[in-house]
């Protein structure tokens, strides 16, 4: 990854730019990175990869996957019949 300062990005913007358009760019101040600049290309591919992993652990019954409320269905009719049959 390139690095340069916040100075660069201020006195050479084109060079930082096409940089940034061709890879990942860290903009550093006082020596510590403080941005990063990249493709939006792999911006985009980055966000597809976070979305992936956000997976959903609580639903309602109104927006829960038809899968899950399958399961739901089929279990509770298994502790009716199992109570029916105790009785």
């Amino acid at each position: 990854m390139k690095q340069f300062t916040f100075s660069d990005l201020s006195r050479h913007s084109g060079d930082v730019l096409d940089a940034a358009m061709m890879g990942k760019v860290s903009l550093a101040k006082r020596g510590k990175a403080k941005v990063i600049m990249m493709p939006m290309a792999e911006y985009e591919r980055l966000e597809r990869l976070a979305a992936g992993r956000q997976e959903r652990t609580a639903f309602t019954l109104a927006d829960a996957p038809d899968e899950d409320i399958e399961n739901l269905t089929a279990g509770f009719q298994q502790i009716l019949d199992e109570t029916k049959s105790d009785v």
